[in-house]
């Protein structure tokens, strides 16, 4: 059993967001990757696909997903199943912003459309075996794994 203790987790923002991861390899949960994504107000993530299905369910505020060719508008309690390589671009709520959880298999990487990966959110691919340990142990995370977790960013002064 693993505990993740409030003051573990880490904290990364970014223009578009805050994520913050929960659960992951580094943090002791094996086969997921759990975080929370804080989107202000308007606020538009980068058009992007992922190499795993993502499960987001929304806890406050709404958000339009444009999901390939569609868009699918979503507001607290509902949840989106992303399906993999399928680009996506998440646009907050103008007025209420977004809150929302996301889990994704450990090892899932981000892509650019047309092929690539985002620069600092390549990780390994799990191993298929979850039984191999020393595998596991091996696994980095979007953070950059494998070093001691940076502070958290002061967000609000």
């Amino acid at each position: 059993m693993t505990v993740i203790r409030a003051a573990e987790r880490r904290r990364t923002a970014t223009p578009n967001a805050v994520m913050t991861t929960l659960a992951s390899p580094t943090q002791g949960a094996a086969g997921l990757a759990l975080w929370r994504v804080d989107m202000d107000p308007g606020q538009v993530g980068p058009r992007h696909a992922f190499d795993t299905e993502q499960v987001w369910t929304v806890l406050t505020g709404a958000a339009s997903v444009a999901l390939g060719d569609q868009t699918v508008a979503l507001g607290p309690g509902d949840t989106l199943v992303m399906p993999v390589d399928l680009p996506r671009q998440v646009t907050a709520d103008p007025d209420a912003g977004l809150a929302a959880i996301v889990a994704a298999p450990a090892g899932s990487r981000a892509l650019q459309p047309g092929g690539g990966h985002q620069r600092g959110r390549v990780r390994p691919r799990a191993p298929r075996r979850r039984t191999d340990r020393a595998a596991l142990g091996r696994l980095t995370t979007t953070t950059g794994a494998g070093r001691p977790p940076r502070p958290a960013p002061v967000l609000h002064p």
